[in-house]
Order: C-alpha cells, then structure tokens, then sequence
C-alpha cells in the first residue's frame, strides 16, 4: 500500500477556507490552511484524486526536498543533492518555475528558476555527460521551486497545466471569469444544487458550466486530458483508473433549474457550445434576455450569482448600472439570494440593497467583494410575522 506524504494545494486569495473544506470532504488528513494555498497529506492515489475532483485548487505540488539556503550557492548544492534521474530521464524534458519570498535572494524569480535549471542540468552532465532538455510548454517533468525567508522547497508539479484549464472552454467573452474562482464563488455561496440558479449576465456560462458540475457531482476535471503525474516514473495507470471510476460512480442527478442570461447574442452562442463540450447542454438553459427587462419565472428559492462587468469592461454610468441591479433584484426576484463579485466596491453602495455578507477575494490582480442579498417576499419584517 502506498504511503501518505505531504503535499500542497495552490489556489485564489480568499479561497484557502473552501479549498480546506473540499479536501476534507474528499479524505484528505492533516489539512492546514496557508496563504493561497493548503496543505494536506495523502497516498498516490489521493493525489490522483485532488487533480481530478478539487474544484479550487489551481495546482497538487508533491515536495520532494526541503532544506536551509541563505544564498544562490546554497540553492545550487540543495538542488544538485536531488537525485534527479529517479525523476527524470536524461532523453527527457523538464520545466522549473520559481516564487521567491526572502531578503537573502535579490535576484527575480525567474532568475532564481534559470539558476535551479542550470542545477539540475549540470547534475545530468556529471553523472551523464548529457542534459535533459528544457521545455517551457509540454514537459515531462514539471518542477517548483518555493523559498521563504531561509527555506527552500522542491516540490514536483503534479497537475501541469493549471488545474482552471477544466477543458470544456473553448468560447470567450472578454475577460472571463477564471473556473477556479468561479468554483469557488458558487460554493461560497451555499449552492448545492438543491435550488434554481441562475446567472443573469453569463457571458461565456463558465459559472453556470461550474454550478452545474457541483448540482451533479461531476468532477471538476473529468474533461481534462492530461496531468503530469501521468508522466512520473511511478505512475500507475489502473489506480488512476480505479480513483476515475470511484469519482463517476458518484454523481447524482439535480433536478433544478440552471439558466444563464445574456444581452448579447454572440455571448449566448459561446455559452451554449461551452456548455455542450462540458457534456451538460441537458442541466443548463442560456436565454438571450436583458437582466433588466426580466422578472423570476421559476418557482421556489433560487440562488442568483452573477460577475457584472466592471473596471476596463463598463464604459457605461455606474451609478445608474449598478441601481438597476439593486432594483431588478428588488422588484422581479423575491424569494432569491443573489451574490455578485466586483471590483468596483463604491459602486455597490448604489445597488441599493443591505448586504448581508461581504466576502474579499481576489479576482487576477484586482481586489474584489463578493457580496450577498437577501430577497424576501414582501419586507423582512413580514416575512417573520407570516405564522406557519
């Protein structure tokens, strides 16, 4: 039986709490919440199973070395002590990416990751007479380089491409919201998949594509093609099987309503065929309807979540825009909760609506709030007199 290890998940700032409760979920032991990211210990076939079903993590690193450096001296002997041809075919290609958070290293990232290439490089070359190939875009061998303060980690890459390429989108509008924190922003909100939800500016339907994955269950990356532990030299093709089949055996059917709205044809028809590669055109309805001009026509409670254009994407009146959410909201959703993420904090003060909750998160580079409202029948006040 395989031994358990430590491994990190990466993820979004202010995502550390839902990937944390992901793992849990999914058997993961002795997790512990860091600054974007979360660590956990498991076998071989749990680091299967984070690539394929975590919803938040971006990428599953596998440390494999952690040692004291205080310079690039100490960092080139600390690599060059790896026994890199346990990992790495000399006829093979590797890839090494760096972050560095230590007064000891002037020097950027990406010199600190040309010098630990040079490192594994030359361990190759004295043992070998012969180096591996760097290959940037599709190596076998993905390698992470962490220092903080005096500490370095080397860790391997499992996942490979970033864990947010699900592989289902193939249609974009501008600036589209990243999967992961799309993931994240619905689990964040409470949805399971046991209530309507809709998104009234889908735009390319990548929080309806994710609402849709957690109402039913379905892993995050089971559309995926590859990872790179798939490469590894320990790689067990039937365990991975074995995780793949665990993981379908368990999706459930839900059994309401999905719908995404949008005022631009062409963001429709990007949001239908992302939903058809996603396999899931019979969960998800996308309407071309103006938010503004619409009223709720589905029974029951609902969850509306959506991600409003803001910064370089409005070049329109805020203060007016962000009103007629506040009083569309208001007037044509009762017995809803919505949520909606910006940038643009002032302007929520003209939605016009009491925030129950106010959640930071990053969105790429910009500081973000992801605010939720409670839409009640009638006032609130009423709502508590109704007897039951």
């Amino acid at each position: 039986m395989d031994k358990d290890f430590k491994m990190v998940a990466t993820t979004i700032s202010g995502l550390e709490g839902v990937l944390a409760d992901e793992l849990k979920k999914l058997g993961a032991r002795d997790v512990n919440e860091a600054i974007r990211s979360v660590y956990f210990r498991g076998d071989k076939g749990f680091m299967y199973k984070a690539n394929i079903a975590l919803r938040t993590a971006i990428r599953i690193l596998k440390p494999i070395k952690r040692s004291k450096v205080f310079d690039e001296e100490d960092l080139y002997e600390a690599i060059q002590r790896v026994k890199w041809d346990r990992i790495l075919d000399v006829e093979g290609t590797f890839a090494v990416d760096a972050v560095v958070y230590s007064r000891n290293f002037t020097s950027n990232s990406h010199y600190i990751s040309l010098k630990s290439k040079d490192a594994i490089a030359d361990y190759f070359m004295f043992k070998y007479k012969k180096r591996p190939n760097v290959d940037l875009k599709d190596p076998d061998i993905k390698i992470h380089i962490h220092i903080h303060k005096e500490w370095l980690t080397i860790s391997l890459d499992s996942s490979g491409n970033s864990l947010h390429k699900r592989g289902y989108r193939s249609a974009t509008n501008i600036a589209p919201i990243n999967e992961v924190l799309a993931a994240g922003l619905v689990l964040l909100s409470g949805y399971r998949g046991e209530e309507n939800f809709i998104d009234p500016m889908c735009g390319s339907g990548t929080l309806l594509i994710e609402a849709a994955m957690i109402a039913n269950n379905i892993p995050a990356n089971i559309n995926r093609k590859h990872f790179a532990f798939e490469n590894w030299k320990d790689y067990d093709e039937d365990l991975y099987f074995v995780i793949q089949d665990s993981l379908l055996k368990k999706i459930r059917n839900s059994h309401f309503k999905i719908m995404g709205f949008d005022k631009a044809p062409s963001a429709v028809k990007k949001a239908r065929q992302n939903i058809i590669n996603a396999n899931l055109e019979e969960f998800i309805g996308v309407h071309h309807v103006n938010f503004f001009n619409s009223k709720k026509e589905v029974f029951g409670k609902t969850t509306i979540l959506f991600n409003p254009p803001y910064g370089e994407r409005l070049n329109i009146n805020v203060e007016d825009f962000y009103r007629s959410i506040g009083d569309t909201l208001k007037h044509g959703y009762p017995n809803s909760t919505a949520w909606l993420i910006t940038s643009d904090i002032s302007a929520l003060k003209h939605v016009g609506l009491r925030t129950s909750k106010r959640i930071p998160i990053k969105n790429a580079d910009l500081d973000c709030r992801f605010v939720k409202y409670e839409l009640y029948e009638g006032s609130k006040k009423q709502k508590k007199e109704v007897p039951n």
